[in-house]
């Protein structure tokens, strides 16, 4: 289980959503068998997506956040609902990178690239869904989010996500902030705000140590901000045995017959959380005919 909170300065000019999310991170780490540099860029991409999707307004909502770089990572892709609850996977699931020789940190921008795209998808319930990308501008993510952010809300914005792996592999913290800019801002919180985050201690050393409300702290420091809302968020799959039979049962009716005729069990691994479901070639004979 994860927290998101969310904070505005007593002037209203910035508002903040922190998430703390080790449990998050950690459960996807298993499924997916990562390895460290796969668990910070999934681990960051997940955080990013939570604190979007918990944004989202409306209660069946749900917001995709992908990332698809000339890495060797491949796509990552995260699904968030309107509470925050997260899911995702990463293309190549067991890459693997030594730490950067400058700083001793998992090379995330390395296993992403640096050139390609990040697209939020925001499905309102809506005959079509919103969908917006921008370029990558770094690959370590949080950059990357930002730029999007600041590009089609026309709101500056920040963002901070990071992911602690500790020597046994497993995920020691995780979490990430975004804090945006009202249009009436003025000079001085803009300032006040760069500098809160220049200056600021490692993030996952904060979320560690402290929790989320310290990240509020430093961030918004001096600006007087108080909490509005907390929201306990999770590692939640979708997938059910009832949606993968609908999903089956949408092919042709071509495909249908071939996956019978086979004669094998048909088995359908969920790219989220590994479940398997089998199907025994009697029951997709029966869907055959009925379609």
């Amino acid at each position: 289980m994860g927290q998101i909170i969310r904070a505005v300065t007593k002037d209203g000019t910035a508002k903040i959503s922190v998430i703390t999310a080790r449990d998050i991170v950690e459960r996807a780490r298993v499924i997916h068998s990562l390895r460290p540099v796969g668990t910070a860029a999934l681990g960051r991409t997940l955080c990013g997506a939570s604190l979007l999707g918990e944004m989202l307004k409306e209660d069946e909502a749900t917001l995709t956040l992908r990332i698809r770089g000339n890495g060797p990572i491949g796509s990552i892709v995260a699904v968030s609902d309107s509470s925050g609850n997260v899911r995702g996977y990463v293309q190549e699931p067991s890459t693997d990178l030594p730490v950067r020789e400058r700083d001793g940190k998992l090379d995330v921008s390395g296993a992403v690239g640096t050139e390609g795209t990040l697209t939020v998808s925001r499905d309102l319930g809506l005959r079509e869904p919103y969908i917006g990308s921008t370029a990558l501008v770094s690959g370590e993510i949080a950059e990357d989010l930002a730029a999007y952010l600041t590009e089609s809300d026309q709101l500056g914005s920040a963002c901070g996500l990071g992911v602690l792996v500790d020597t046994d592999l497993s995920v020691k913290a995780a979490g990430g902030f975004i804090v945006q800019l009202m249009p009436f801002a003025p000079d001085e919180v803009t300032a006040a705000l760069e500098e809160n985050i220049f200056l600021m201690d490692q993030l996952t050393t904060i979320l560690d140590e402290d929790g989320p409300e310290a990240v509020v702290e430093q961030v918004l420091k001096g600006l007087e901000p108080h909490i509005t809302e907390r929201a306990d968020v999770a590692y939640e799959c979708k997938c059910s045995r009832e949606r993968v039979i609908e999903a089956v049962r949408s092919l042709s009716r071509e495909d249908l017959e071939e996956l019978r005729a086979d004669g094998k069990e048909i088995e359908v691994r969920c790219q989220f959380c590994d479940a398997v479901y089998t199907f025994p070639p009697e029951e997709v004979a029966a869907w055959s005919a009925s379609e």
